[in-house]
């Protein structure tokens, strides 16, 4: 795969054009890569996880075939969980009432049961109400996969260099941020201590708000490779069928979703960032049940403010200020084409309104990129990873239970409430009120600097100083073909002059020189090649696949 991924960036691995790749070439290569990541385990199976919800890393047909990871993960046999759990606990038969020995669900890193307590084995000062014997669900580790994980990570690690060599500058910068993020979050996943906090935390943050159940931990059967929680059972989100069948409003569950992770990420700066259908279920009443906090992620203040501006600005319509967000955050390169990337938040936001969108204008803003000279500016900062991961998924969730769903007006409602929108109106006249005030100081002064200019002038005592501005290192470039035009002429005349003496080994030699300063030159006249880039619309893509089903 990386070989085919090579010889795809340059035609010749170490030079040439690249090569174009249809879209049939590049999903068996994606189903080729799962059967791989299948067969090389746990940690390969949560890095395909991940990949799934990075269109900024991969093409969209990865990412299409990469999500069947999310639920399709075989479980270990149970008595090596069982190992685990007695190691953790003490003898099954002793601490639970009743233990079901198949799993409910499967994941990369461990997997779940369900399993009952006694009353008098219940943890004591616990929230749990009702009397009796409880129903808990416990997660419990992968047997030895700590071991497995962090050989798994040293390959991914000594990897990386390879895998960057061949990759353009908006992808480099996002693998190494995605493999310091996988690194970190992979190892945090493994901690069912800090799971449990996080889900407390997060618990705590929607106790007061009926619209969401999250599980109580039970402490007293806990432990770093063991979790049991409290066992809510629920209709799977994604069940649209079986919703409907039972009468539940699809789109106030999909707008109590969005809204949930605005208040996680925008306000509480704790969040679930592992929103997959697998790990989000309803009850009978509409109330959303979260599952699995294993990979949970905090935003930090200066984070959070600028989503904030840039749902605001999405929310006003305003693309100069959703380019200016996006730049400051560090999503989008400050050298973008801000015409054309003008264009792209247009059409984003119209498809994100439930809107159709037309597609010759997609067809002219892909003309536009890969006309031009051009990288897709786009790179994922290490503290957005999560937060990507999250918005991915939780629009896909939105759109399946209803597919007009309007997000914008959602996100609106949600900063409105809250006063976001007011306080960045407040925010603008305070700056605007500033720069006023900085203006008129500014024009007080100028008429008595322009003066001394003119006096200056006059004495003819005024001096210019011209600096000229190579941004594109044309005359880096121009020193260097000079040089390789030198060097090459000198090896013809010596590979010429050494033949003719009949030294054939060394006219081989500089036969050979020849050759790379040929390649060097060559090089240096091309021009910088396109990222060609297909924008991607979920909303789209789901009608798509829905009319190849039918």
């Amino acid at each position: 795969m990386l070989l085919a991924y090579a010889r795809d960036r340059r035609r010749f691995l170490l030079f040439g054009r690249p090569r174009s790749v249809d879209n049939a070439t590049h999903r068996h290569r994606a189903e080729v890569l799962l059967e791989s990541l299948l067969t090389l385990g746990p940690t390969f199976i949560k890095l395909g996880q991940l990949l799934s919800a990075r269109p900024d890393v991969l093409p969209p047909e990865y990412i299409d075939t990469l999500s069947t990871l999310q639920d399709e993960v075989p479980p270990a046999e149970w008595p090596a969980a069982k190992r685990v759990l007695e190691e953790e606990l003490g003898p099954v038969d002793d601490r639970f009432a009743a233990f079901d020995t198949d799993p409910i669900s499967g994941a990369s890193l461990g997997q779940v049961y369900r399993a009952r307590i006694a009353e008098d084995r219940a943890p004591n000062g616990t929230s749990l109400e009702d009397d009796g014997p409880r129903d808990v669900a416990v997660k419990v580790r992968r047997p030895n996969v700590e071991e497995l994980v962090e050989a798994d990570l040293r390959v991914i690690h000594w990897s990386l260099p390879i895998l960057l060599y061949f990759v353009d500058e908006s992808r480099s910068f996002s693998l190494e941020n995605l493999a310091e993020e996988f690194s970190k979050t992979i190892r945090e996943e493994m901690d069912y201590v800090r799971e449990a906090e996080m889900l407390t935390e997060i618990r705590s943050n929607f106790a007061d708000d009926d619209r969401f159940l999250i599980p109580e931990v039970v402490e007293s059967h806990s432990g770093p490779r063991v979790l049991t929680m409290e066992y809510i059972e629920g209709t799977k989100i994604n069940d649209v069928e079986e919703l409907e069948r039972r009468g539940i409003d699809r789109t106030q569950v999909a707008e109590n979703l969005e809204r949930s992770y605005l208040q996680m990420i925008i306000d509480d700066g704790v969040f679930h960032a592992d929103p997959h259908p697998g790990n989000l279920a309803v009850t009978d009443d509409g109330t959303i049940v979260f599952y699995d906090f294993g990979m949970s992620g905090r935003v930090d203040e200066f984070v959070q403010g600028k989503i904030v501006e840039f749902y605001v600005a999405v929310a006003n319509q305003d693309i100069d200020a959703i380019l200016d967000a996006l730049i400051e955050i560090g999503t989008l390169s400050p050298e973008a084409d801000r015409a054309t990337m003008a264009e792209v938040m247009e059409i984003a936001i119209q498809d994100a309104r439930g809107e159709d969108v037309e597609q010759y204008r997609v067809n002219q803003i892909v003309s536009q990129i890969e006309d031009s000279i051009y990288v897709f500016p786009f790179r994922l900062p290490k503290n957005l990873a999560l937060v990507l991961r999250v918005a991915t998924v939780v629009e896909g969730v939105c759109v399946t239970l209803d597919p007009n769903f309007d997000f914008i007006a959602t996100a609106t409602d949600y900063l409105t409430e809250q006063g976001y929108r007011e306080e960045s109106i407040r925010q603008y006249l305070s700056e605007s009120g500033e720069n006023l005030r900085r203006t008129g100081e500014s024009l007080t002064r100028i008429a008595p600097k322009a003066e001394r200019a003119l006096d200056r002038l006059d004495r003819d005592d005024l001096y210019v100083r011209i600096g000229v501005e190579d941004s594109e290192n044309v005359f880096d470039k121009l020193a260097k073909r000079l040089i390789y035009g030198m060097l090459l002429t000198m090896s013809l005349f010596s590979m010429g002059v050494l033949y003719a003496l009949e030294a054939p080994r060394a006219a081989i030699v500089a036969a050979g020189f020849s050759l790379v300063v040929t390649v060097l030159l060559y090089r240096s006249f091309r021009k910088r090649r396109t990222t060609r880039v297909k924008p991607q619309f979920t909303r789209q893509n789901l009608r798509q696949r829905q009319r190849g089903d039918d």
